[in-house]
């Protein structure tokens, strides 16, 4: 949980135990233990009113699939190219030799005629 190995967590105990000093760490532990409660009855406290607030739908929400550290950049990317894609059933139709635009303004001036023109080009 961030980052935060036994060693990193035992170097920072030792470290609070030089800081505050002796007389002081257990006054300090009790008021990190009551913080960690509290924080723990408000996220009880947010889950009762969402469970309230959705009623029977709460249960229904695969809350794994929200949790935002399955979203891995790499993994969805690796995924979308692997995955086949799907085959759309469309017509075979013979391919078209356009003329370019070039080339039809020419042939459109040496008939006599006016070029096309667009009113909603910009």
């Amino acid at each position: 949980m961030f980052g935060l190995t036994f060693e990193k967590l035992l170097l920072i105990g030792v470290l609070a135990v030089f800081v505050l000093g002796p007389e002081r760490l257990p006054h300090y532990a009790s008021k990190f233990a009551q913080f960690i409660k509290q924080l723990k009855a408000m996220a009880d406290g947010a889950k009762s009113r969402m469970r309230e607030e959705m009623g029977p739908e709460f249960d229904d929400v695969d809350w794994k699939k929200l949790d935002p550290r399955q979203y891995d950049p790499r993994r969805i990317i690796r995924e979308a190219l692997t995955d086949e894609p799907e085959a759309v059933a469309a017509p075979v139709v013979a391919p078209t030799i356009r003329e370019s635009a070039y080339a039809q303004r020419q042939r459109l001036l040496r008939e006599g005629r006016p070029a096309p023109f667009d009113d909603e080009a910009t």
